[in-house]
């Protein structure tokens, strides 16, 4: 997994509460267990004005431009603006998947669902919590001005404006010890090989048996 210490990234606005996950990656996508290639289908139905389906070569769908990640001032997003509940719905991990794809690296809203939360962070996104307040205002910034970017410092738990105004937010600190090193579940067992694989020797001679 690809860590995650510092961004500074331009900023895409969302401006809608309770996205869920099948808004997210429709469902006729999770048919695979790949973690990429999900990126041209985020916001499938939403983006496009017919019907995706998987593996279909997106390049030239007719484009609904009025959503916003079809409009120009905001390719090469790497930052995302929701509002509530971001991530409700079901638990597909497929989500987090299609998001990083895409290139968004970090999610701020006022809340989100649990389990798309916790998926996030397993996958090298990095989802921050604000105030409505402070969401507000982003949104207002945002919309502004062209080419509005957030710098975002996870070890210092910190979201800078333009304007040099500086919020911070909360995040456990083991959650924040995995993304900074780039440790995914499969990364943090890893740490441990030495000592499995002497456990595993170790059974070999006391249960041989078992390995036959």
């Amino acid at each position: 997994m690809q860590p995650f210490t510092t961004l500074k990234g331009l900023v895409a606005p969302l401006d809608r509460a309770n996205v869920d996950t099948d808004a997210i990656i429709p469902k006729q996508f999770l048919k695979s267990i790949k973690r990429t290639g999900y990126g041209p289908f985020l916001f499938d139905e939403w983006r496009y004005e017919d019907v995706g389906q998987p593996e279909m070569d997106c390049t030239n769908r007719p484009r609904k431009m009025e959503f916003v990640l079809n409009q120009p001032r905001y390719q090469g997003a790497s930052v995302l603006l929701a509002r509530e509940n971001f991530g409700c719905g079901s638990s597909r991990e497929h989500a987090p998947w299609a998001l990083l794809d895409f290139g968004f690296r970090c999610v701020i809203a006022p809340s989100f669902a649990d389990i798309f939360y916790n998926n996030c962070f397993k996958n090298g996104i990095l989802p921050i919590t604000l105030d409505d307040s402070i969401l507000d205002t982003l949104f207002s910034e945002c919309g502004a001005h062209d080419g509005y970017a957030l710098d975002i410092d996870l070890e210092k738990q910190s979201v800078a404006t333009p304007s040099g105004e500086v919020f911070m937010f909360e995040v456990d600190a083991f959650r924040k010890h995995c993304l900074l090193n780039g440790l995914d579940d499969i990364g943090l067992t890893l740490q441990d090989g030495r000592a499995i694989h002497a456990y595993e020797a170790s059974r070999k001679v006391e249960a041989p048996w078992l390995f036959l």
